[in-house]
C-alpha cells in the first residue's frame, strides 16, 4: 500500500514538472497596445528565430518559429 502511495506520488510530481517546463510564453497584448514579441534561438538572444506583431486593432502577424527564448515590447497606441 506504501508503495502504491509513493508511486502515485512520484507521478504527480512528474507530471507537474513537464507541465510548469514547457516554454515560456508571452504574456496577451493589451487592448490599445501595439505588442511585439521575438523569439531567439538561444538564451543568449543572438539569433533571432520568429516574432509576432499584435496592432492596437488586434491583428497579429507571426512568422518563424516560436521558442521559449522571447523578449516582449508594447507600446500604447
Amino acid at each position: 500500500m506504501i508503495r502504491r502511495a509513493l508511486l502515485a506520488t512520484i507521478l504527480g510530481l512528474a507530471a507537474v514538472t513537464a507541465v510548469t517546463t514547457g516554454p515560456a510564453q508571452a504574456r496577451a497584448c493589451q487592448l490599445s497596445y501595439t505588442c511585439v514579441t521575438t523569439y531567439y534561438s538561444d538564451s543568449a538572444h543572438t539569433t533571432v528565430v520568429g516574432g509576432k506583431f499584435e496592432d492596437c486593432e488586434g491583428n497579429t502577424s507571426t512568422w518563424g518559429v516560436r521558442t521559449g527564448y522571447l523578449t516582449f515590447d508594447e507600446s500604447p497606441c
